[in-house]
């Protein structure tokens, strides 16, 4: 613990900038919901003391008690020792104003997919209320199937997972927003568990890092699952089994949605005859495709 810094801390203020300060010449890397020291350290301070971070303002400088204070150090010092992104250090995260439980059983909870739900999926989905089977494969701490039975409050929802770490914690998060009687979690390799069943709508997070990205993590990545992020030598591995089985898995009209991050070439090159949409993003066109059922390879 830094005796200097709990003498001199005395506001949220002054714990704010002691935390930037900290992460920045720690060298520390942020991907895992904010997109730099300083979000991180907004995060990390204001939950921790049960705060809502979008009245930041109104709390800025309120004293702090020596309790507050003492974790508070002690949460910025494991941020900057361990390289534990702040969301395991706080057992939460927030994807898309949903709270989701998470710990390093499972992925800290991000999707471009996220930002398509809260629009509904429009244009492709013409009318949420007629969604009635949803499938989320490889589902991780569940919360694209949380968000979704939220999105169509008609759907019922497998989420699958092959891990069951991970479905440990996508149970939580069910549970926690009292949806247990419309999302069904099942372990399977894919779509192995369903023969036969067919879904309006299956959307997919999969593991999708080359093999040369896996390689060059940041520390902060390396306490996932790495089950949850190799995708193989191109990426490819996990979504080009989605591809080619999707078609049997959804009703005619329906369609799949999945999340490739930086592989949109990867994919072009092995479906250069699939139809595909890319759908725009907050970080562009190249993240997530669209596929309709009657376009699928099968």
């Amino acid at each position: 613990m830094n005796i200097d810094a709990k003498a001199n801390l005395r506001t949220i203020r002054d714990a704010l900038r002691f935390a930037v300060t900290s992460f920045n010449e720690a060298g520390l890397y942020f991907g895992h919901g904010q997109i730099d020291a300083y979000e991180e350290a907004v995060f990390l301070v204001l939950r921790a003391l049960s705060l809502p971070i979008e009245r930041m303002e109104v709390f800025l400088d309120a004293f702090l008690t020596i309790g507050e204070i003492n974790e508070l150090l002690q949460l910025i010092d494991r941020r900057t020792r361990s390289r534990l992104p702040a969301a395991y250090l706080l057992n939460e995260a927030w994807l898309q104003g949903y709270r989701f439980y998470v710990d390093t059983r499972c992925i800290v909870p991000r999707s471009f997919i996220a930002e398509l739900l809260k629009e509904e999926l429009a244009p492709w989905v013409a009318d949420p209320m007629e969604v009635r089977n949803a499938l989320d494969l490889c589902t991780g701490s569940g919360c694209l199937a949380v968000m979704a039975a939220h999105v169509f409050p008609e759907a019922e929802i497998d989420a699958i997972d092959l891990s069951l770490d991970a479905l440990a914690v996508a149970t939580r998060n069910v549970e926690d927003y009292d949806l247990r009687s419309r999302i069904r979690l099942l372990s399977s390799n894919l779509f192995e568990a369903i023969a036969g069943r067919r879904y309006d709508l299956i959307l997919s997070n999969p593991p999708y890092v080359t093999q040369a990205s896996m390689e060059k993590l940041p520390p902060e990545y390396r306490h996932e699952p790495r089950m949850a992020l190799a995708g193989g030598n191109d990426g490819m591995d996990i979504v080009r089994t989605i591809i080619r089985e999707a078609k049997s898995h959804l009703t005619p009209g329906g369609i799949l949605v999945v999340e490739v991050g930086d592989g949109r070439a990867a994919v072009e090159r092995s479906f250069p005859d699939l139809p595909l949409t890319w759908l725009t993003t907050s970080a562009g066109d190249d993240m997530v495709f669209l596929a309709q059922q009657e376009d699928l390879p099968g």
